[in-house]
């Protein structure tokens, strides 16, 4: 069974809004380009879906625009190129190498998992609090940026049960972000 990971990047005091850390930086891009390279799908609820395409879906032209940096570009080739899953009630279509997901969540996530390969990746706010929920995720990574950010949204807000984690790896970044990635320990209260 291939793990499902949820990746974040989330602020010394929870607020996970993409644009409340530090900008991205060489290090950094290096690093999310590997953790989404250890991933045979992506899966992203509508609005993580939409953000990700307007950012890095590779113009039809077919060249990188001007914006990005020539450190960027292979984080954008890899979240291009990869298989998405889109779990959405709202949108009739997807492109950009990914299928909508409409079956009960978690039927379709388990099924997912159930296929062979290295993972699945998530990211975003709303749907990792569903498959946290549902017990689905088999591995939590936070990216913790030295920031107070003092509002939006917070990471896993409204979680009905806590989930005990156990620490299996940790990265520091030069700029003094922290990589944290945790499993779930059976025991949860």
């Amino acid at each position: 069974m291939r793990p499902l990971r949820y990746a974040i990047n989330v602020t010394l005091d929870g607020c996970c809004h993409h644009e409340a850390g530090l900008p991205p930086d060489e290090e950094s891009m290096r690093y999310w380009t590997d953790e989404l390279e250890r991933a045979d799908a992506l899966l992203f609820g509508r609005v993580t879906y939409e953000m990700m395409e307007s950012a890095w879906r590779r113009p039809a032209t077919g060249t990188w625009p001007d914006w990005m940096a020539e450190w960027q570009i292979p984080f954008g080739e890899t979240i291009d190129r990869a298989k998405k899953h889109v779990v959405s009630s709202t949108l009739s279509a997807v492109d950009w190498n990914a299928e909508l997901v409409r079956d009960d969540l978690r039927t379709a996530v388990q099924r997912l998992k159930q296929e062979p390969g290295k993972g699945l990746f998530v990211g975003g706010v709303t749907l990792p609090l569903a498959l946290a929920d549902l017990g689905l995720i088999d591995e939590y990574v936070f990216v913790v940026q030295p920031i107070l950010a003092g509002h939006g949204p917070t990471l896993l807000a409204g979680l009905r049960e806590r989930i005990q984690l156990e620490l299996v790896d940790r990265h520091e970044f030069r700029s003094g972000v922290v990589a944290q990635r945790y499993r779930p320990t059976l025991a949860t209260a």
